[in-house]
């Protein structure tokens, strides 16, 4: 979704929509390499694989083709007992568009600051500029060791990040989020928040509709709310204390609707202290952004899939008018809706 995940807050400059990175896979597919280093998680690294495998044209043929490699294309072990044969060495990582990092738990000196692994480093160099690089969970490490997100915003799980800084003090690292987008370099918070960001680029790549597809045949949501703040050990609420489930329900039906915090707690039966600090605890945001957020899921899918004018996709999403959405679209994306719908819908009429 958004560029940081919490769920939309990253700004950029430029008026023009990211696009897909290059192809050079079999028939024009976007080639995928996915870095198996030793001592690596089997269900991390199985990620890109299971969700790009998923995501198909209209006419059911595959739009990414995954490749797993390993630095030097002999076998690596997993953390679980087994050993990994590669389909390929470091070519594949030269010859990719976009190239994932999983974690790793065999390469404990990258949690002091220290050095790659020579082999390592070396494939990591042989990328090509311009190359779309990703990291799952502490992936981030590798990427951070190898300088690549020096002064940039990046995540991990929540649980490193006090760690992570210390190690890697030039990175803005933010583990309040699901992912960052930066453009050309993104990170993912811990384990299934790399499923998140692999639907992430299917929708940067190709929409809603191919993303949803993907979505549905992995039995995940296509997009989830809040960030890693839901997840941050808590005490577990008594039974019987309320929760805004319901309320959150009730809110989605009535996007296209004004609705106010007053409404929202009222319809959850909370003061609106309570139910602002609820919220918050359970959805890792406040109760407007986490409207906003919605809001714009609505206007999105409009202009990538209809060509209802921006007038009217601001009214049903919930925006009231075409400046209030354009605003909202260029505080989260960088781009306005006009701009959106041409990166989706590229005959489209201003």
């Amino acid at each position: 979704m958004g560029e940081t995940r919490t769920d939309e807050t990253q700004e950029h400059t430029e008026d023009t929509p990211r696009s897909a990175g290059g192809v050079s896979g079999p028939g024009g597919r976007h080639l995928v390499a996915v870095l198996a280093l030793p001592g690596f998680p089997p269900f991390e690294l199985g990620i890109p694989s299971r969700v790009f495998g998923s995501a198909v044209d209209d006419d059911g043929e595959a739009l990414y083709e995954v490749v797993v490699c390993t630095a030097d294309g002999a076998p690596v072990p997993s953390d679980s007992g087994f050993t990994l044969q590669p389909a390929a060495g470091p070519e594949a990582l030269a010859a990719a568009d976009t190239v994932i990092v999983p974690p790793t738990h065999a390469m404990p000196e990258l949690a002091l600051g220290g050095p790659l692994p020579p082999a390592v480093a070396a494939a990591i160099a042989g990328i090509r500029p311009g190359t779309r690089l990703v990291s799952i969970c502490s992936g981030s490490y590798v990427l951070a060791a190898a300088g690549l997100l020096d002064d940039r915003p990046a995540t991990t799980h929540w649980n490193l990040a006090l760690e992570f800084r210390r190690a890697y003090p030039k990175v803005r690292i933010d583990e309040d989020v699901l992912f960052v987008d930066d453009g050309d370099v993104l990170t993912s918070a811990g384990v299934s928040a790399g499923v998140d960001l692999c639907l992430h680029l299917i929708r940067r790549d190709h929409g809603a509709a191919v993303t949803n597809r993907a979505a549905r045949m992995c039995v995940v949501p296509p997009w989830r709310d809040g960030g890693q703040a839901q997840y941050i050990d808590r005490p577990v609420p008594e039974p019987t204390v309320a929760t805004t489930t319901a309320t959150r329900a009730w809110a989605l039906e009535r996007l296209a609707e004004p609705v106010s915090l007053a409404e929202l707690a009222d319809h959850a039966r909370m003061s609106l202290r309570t139910f602002t600090r609820r919220f918050r605890d359970e959805v890792g945001m406040t109760p407007v952004q986490w409207l906003t957020a919605q809001r714009l899921e609505v206007a999105r899918g409009l202009l990538e899939s209809s060509d209802l004018p921006v007038d009217l996709v601001a009214h049903r999403s919930g925006f009231g008018s075409a400046n209030s959405l354009r605003q909202h679209m260029r505080a989260s994306l960088g781009v306005s809706p006009i701009a959106y719908r041409r990166t989706f819908q590229p005959g489209a009429a201003a």
